[in-house]
Order: structure tokens, then sequence, then C-alpha cells
């Protein structure tokens, strides 16, 4: 009889064994399936996802000119020759007619009697010069020697001011006036700019039109 009671006993206590361990599997199986990673259906597994990744910084290309298309030089834009005068207060003359059927090649610069005159780049006086039309002149190389900038009817040169003289972008060297063929009424700077020959001399070259220089349009 007791015996009995003893196998019964045991009976129960490995049926309750048997659950609790079954329990237990079945709990450590939801943790392992919920710390899993999930790849959804046709996802690459090796993917990483926006949110996470580091993104490495972005650099800029900016776009190339295309054909045709060319970056100009501040350098090619030429000081107003006139102190106080700006860009929109001139007017091309370059084109106008004059005495004898002749065409300006050059721009009036209306001011007072005077207003300093300027360099307009970089260069050296290559000529001071006495002329019946242009009165008081003075003729400007480029360091190049490719070019020549002409300031006329000037009322006097700056002090200091000769020929073979270095100068620089903005340097006094002169005023205006109206000596030569100017009239008193309207004292003027009138400034051309002639691309010379092979021969570089002060006195000829070919005529540019000084306002799209002056204006930074060309």
């Amino acid at each position: 009889m007791r015996a009995a009671r003893r196998t019964r006993r045991n009976l129960r206590a490995l049926l309750f064994l048997t659950f609790a361990l079954a329990a237990v599997g079945i709990a450590c199986r939801r943790d392992d399936d919920a710390a899993a990673p999930r790849i959804e259906p046709g996802a690459d597994s090796g993917a990483v996802s926006a949110a996470t990744a580091d993104e490495s910084p972005r650099t800029a290309t900016l776009p190339l000119p295309t054909n045709g298309e060319q970056a100009t030089p501040s350098t090619d834009r030429l000081l107003l020759p006139v102190q106080g005068v700006t860009a929109g207060q001139l007017r091309d003359t370059f084109n106008d007619a004059r005495s004898s059927g002749r065409v300006h090649d050059a721009i009036d610069i209306m001011a007072p009697a005077g207003t300093p005159v300027l360099a307009v780049a970089d260069g050296s006086v290559e000529k001071l010069f006495e002329s019946e039309r242009g009165g008081t002149t003075l003729y400007q190389f480029n360091p190049e020697r490719t070019r020549a900038y002409y300031y006329a009817h000037l009322q006097g040169y700056a002090p200091g001011i000769a020929e073979q003289q270095p100068l620089r972008r903005g340097q006094v060297i002169g005023y205006v006036g109206s000596t030569g063929n100017a009239s008193a009424d309207a004292p003027h700077l009138h400034f051309a700019v002639f691309q010379l020959g092979p021969e570089q001399h002060w006195w000829e070259g070919t005529a540019l039109n000084p306002y799209p220089l002056l204006r930074g349009t060309r």
C-alpha cells in the first residue's frame, strides 16, 4: 500500500518536471526569435539602413565652362581714368564723327577741370607730348608693350611724371583740362586704347574701343 502511494507521488513529480522543462524550452525559443534580425523578402541581407549608416561628406563639383565659355580675368577691366566718375556715367563716343572725315576712335569723359586723371593699369610712361589737337598728352604702354593708353587734353601732368617712369594702376598721372582743340567750356579727358604693332611705335596702332574695356564687358 505504501509502495503504491510512493509510486504515484513519483509519477506526479516526474510529470510536473516534464511540463516545467517544456515551458522553459518554449520561452527560450521566443526570446531567440525576438533577437534575430528580420530580412524582408527579396532584400539584400548585407544592405545597411540609411537611417543608421554613417554618411561620408559630399564634395561639390563645379561645372566646367562649356565650349566658347571663357572666364574673364578681373585684370581685363581697366580702371576708370577720371577720379569720381562711375561706369554708368560713360558714353560710347568711339564711332562718333569728327572734323575732316575722321572717326573719334576714343571716349570722352566729362569732368571739372583739375580732376585727377588715373593710370588705368600698370605700365610705364612711353611719351609725354604736346599735340595741336590733343594738347598736353601722355602715352602709357602696358608691361607687355602690346597696348598703348592715350590720355589727352590734360591741364597738366602730376608732379614727378616723366618718360620711362613705371606706373601703377590708380596712380595720379595728370589732371582733366581743355588743352588742344577741346572747348574751354567742356573740359574732359580724351582716352584711347591702341593695339601696338611689332614696331611698338607710340604714335601708331590699331584703335580699340575703350568703352567696353572700362565697363568690364569685354
